[in-house]
């Protein structure tokens, strides 16, 4: 049966600003980037929120514009690859999405896991004994999933709902905490603390992990601004959502992260999550819930890309039974620092294997859509064999070369010290894959149209 793809409804565009604007605060106001911001921590609090405002500033300007390309045509976000990397070809850049999202929503799983964790000990009195301290976990991660699967349970619709209510409860609840903690050590210490040498990260790093972070978000816009009819809310609303939950979120993790360190007189990276921090600075049971209830609404989000990114590889598979599929997925991944890596060195792996993929996926698409087909998709063409968005057996293997570059460029990018030390290899790579792209492209639409 030949596949049929369909853009949005005018019916179906029932987004609102306040809509976006929740599932982008929602994305980046969650336990995840709380934990970026306690990693970060490493450089002491004006570098590392200097480098949170630069690098969230150019993420989202990508995912302001990566948004605009769902509000223009309607469709999800990967299918929008096709075009450059050709109908079989954008198989490659789902695949990436469905194993990141997947793998972000399993990381804010653990740390909700965690949550649950201390809450269970605190009320049934369990004592800290590797057993109970694995089995509570065990018991926080599957209850996390229970969550999850009901948030996304019908579709994009849940997911709309759930940020709609749930943001509301996390502007008011991590209020409360932000107060909290500054209450606990002096705002002027913090801004004082630097961390031991052994701890410092360079600059580059520190662009490098906030890159990986960030431009996740930038593969899965158009999954969310398709479903909105106004241009701004897709834009300019979406950019500033997910700035706001970010720093926030990010500050959050960065001060109690700083503030932890000066209380007990000892940082550790691996402390950055939230409920280690929130137990430490005697935030209480209230703090954890916060926590449970931000991993929910990030991974609404999360999951809702990953189901999206698989349909387009599985044709066939509609987008309901897809979520199932990820959020059940997510779920056996969320086991793996249980039982095979501590938590932190899972997270640093998992970062640097998605930031390398992602910057020159998104260089490809962006270039293609606004200055090689000049926003110009045409629907009918993006199933067809043969068709426009062909190429070579289906496969356009000038995106496919041009993104193995970018990759190489950026793995050779981190063995230079001068790039380690400033700007990082993400954005480098991803100006070089952008520039060759381009080139390359526009060179072979000249001779095409001779």
């Amino acid at each position: 049966m030949k596949e049929h793809i369909q853009a949005t409804t005018p019916d179906q565009r029932a987004m609102s600003k306040w809509d976006l604007f929740a599932t982008w605060i929602g994305a980046n106001a969650n336990n995840g980037t709380w934990y970026i911001g306690g990693v970060i921590a490493a450089v002491g609090l004006i570098k590392a929120s200097t480098s949170l405002v630069i690098v969230g500033s150019l993420s989202y300007v990508l995912l302001a514009l990566a948004s605009y390309m769902g509000y223009k045509t309607g469709l999800p976000a990967m299918t929008l690859t096709r075009p450059s990397f050709g109908v079989k070809g954008s198989i490659l850049p789902s695949l990436v999405n469905v194993i990141q999202f997947i793998g972000w929503a399993a990381i804010n799983t653990f740390i909700a896991a965690t949550s649950i964790s201390f809450i269970l000990k605190d009320i049934l009195g369990w004592n800290n004994s590797a057993f109970h301290n694995q089995f509570s976990i065990i018991i926080g991660i599957v209850v996390m999933s229970i969550l999850h699967l009901i948030s996304i349970s019908v579709g994009e619709k849940s997911v709309k709902w759930i940020e709609r209510f749930g943001i509301i409860l996390v502007i008011i609840l991590v209020t409360w905490e932000s107060v909290v903690v500054l209450k606990t050590v002096p705002f002027q210490e913090i801004i004082k603390w630097q961390p031991a040498a052994k701890f410092q990260l360079s600059s580059g790093k520190i662009v490098d992990i906030l890159a990986a972070f960030n431009l996740a978000w930038v593969t899965a816009a158009a999954d969310f601004s398709r479903f909105t009819k106004d241009k701004h809310a897709a834009t300019t609303v979406s950019f500033f959502g997910a700035n706001i939950g970010l720093f926030w979120f990010a500050f959050i993790g960065l001060i109690a992260t700083i503030a932890t360190a000066i209380t007990i007189n000892k940082f550790d990276p691996n402390n950055a999550d939230p409920s280690t921090i929130a137990a430490k600075l005697g935030l209480g049971i209230l703090a954890m819930l916060v926590i449970v209830i931000t991993s929910t609404t990030a991974n609404a989000v999360n999951l809702m890309a990953a189901g999206s990114a698989m349909t387009n590889i599985f044709h066939k598979l509609k987008l309901t039974p897809a979520l199932w599929i990820v959020t059940l997925v997510a779920t056996v991944m969320t086991f793996i620092p249980v039982y095979v890596a501590s938590f932190l060195t899972t997270f640093e792996t998992f970062l640097d294997g998605i930031g390398m993929f992602l910057g020159p996926e998104i260089a490809i698409f962006l270039v293609d859509f606004f200055f090689i087909k000049k926003k110009d998709y045409q629907v009918s063409e993006l199933s067809k064999p043969q068709g426009k968005y062909w190429y070579t057996k289906g496969i356009n293997l000038m995106a496919v070369i041009t993104w193995a570059i970018g990759v190489l460029s950026y793995l050779g990018l981190n063995k230079i010290d001068f790039i380690v030390q400033t700007v990082g290899a993400t954005f480098p790579a991803m100006i070089i894959t952008a520039v060759l792209y381009y080139l390359v492209s526009a060179r072979t639409k000249k001779i095409n149209t001779i």
